[in-house]
């Protein structure tokens, strides 16, 4: 018998699958990659080739960056990002140990409540969102952008599952020791589910790095704009049909998410999967 096996059909018809896949969602960014190196002639030909005839990649990016005010885009996507975040996780942690670990009741009901709240979309909210920021006076200022975000369904299930894992045993002891509740989840629960922070983190970073429909309600000083809607701006204002440096401004906002995700993925994916395995 040869050393070397043959793949089960089934399996090489998976790595296809995955490989066209695959392909299909990086067709998008190797197009905007080589769109943003390319000058305003070559853009628009018939025939495609990554690299340009005539490398215009210095030109395009200068235009992104001098033409409008990109780097205070991302910068405000950084303090967004991060305070929701941060919020997020001092709100979700505790409530997620609550449903995981307390026994109270119309904990179930709660926990129904969260999946509910899981499957509404958050334009649903909008409307009510608005006229509840526009009533405290918060509308185009940085809390506008972070206080609807700062309670999170998916973050408390995520939390809840993994913690479910933690054996109560741990628990316990930590009550021997006299810890509080609240010490019980700063200093036992969030350290040991940090592959689920990790991995919660960035689903949170990508979708409100992205977000644009919540930011074009809630701010018009370009000050605040973050990333997305800097970009429409951009577009609308200045680049117009130069799809160059609009392309160009385009990377530069997702190359920090790419490079986040490569850096996490590991934790990432234990993050995901550590809930479903107990």
């Amino acid at each position: 018998m040869s050393a070397h096996r043959l793949a089960p059909p089934s399996a090489i018809l998976r790595h296809a699958v995955l490989l066209i896949t695959g392909a299909l969602i990086l067709i998008p960014f190797v197009w905007m990659v080589s769109l943003s190196i390319k000058p305003p002639g070559e853009i628009f030909r018939a025939s495609f080739s990554f690299w340009p005839e005539q490398f215009y990649g210095i030109e395009n990016y200068t235009k992104a960056l001098t033409n409008s005010p990109l780097p205070r885009y991302m910068l405000n996507g950084v303090i967004v990002c991060a305070m929701i975040l941060a919020l997020q996780i001092i709100v979700c942690a505790p409530a997620a140990y609550a449903l995981a670990k307390l026994d109270f009741p119309g904990r179930n009901l709660l926990f129904a409540m969260v999946l509910i709240a899981l499957i509404l979309p958050h334009e649903v909210l909008s409307l009510p969102l608005f006229v509840l920021g526009y009533q405290v006076g918060i509308l185009n200022t940085y809390a506008a952008l972070i206080f609807p975000y700062v309670v999170s369904p998916f973050g408390i299930f995520l939390f809840r599952q993994f913690f479910k894992t933690i054996p109560d045993d741990v628990i316990h002891a930590a009550r021997l020791d006299g810890l509080s509740e609240l010490a019980i989840v700063w200093r036992i629960m969030v350290p040991m589910a940090l592959p689920a922070i990790i991995a919660f983190g960035i689903f949170s970073i990508v979708s409100h790095w992205n977000s644009l429909f919540w930011p074009l309600i809630a701010v018009r000083d370009q000050s605040l704009m973050p990333p997305p809607l800097g970009i429409m701006v951009f577009k609308n204002g200045e680049a117009g049909n130069d799809y160059g440096p609009l392309m160009a401004a385009s990377t530069l906002v997702v190359a920090p998410l790419i490079i986040a995700f490569l850096s996490a993925q590991r934790w990432f994916v234990e993050g995901l999967t550590g809930g479903a395995v107990k």
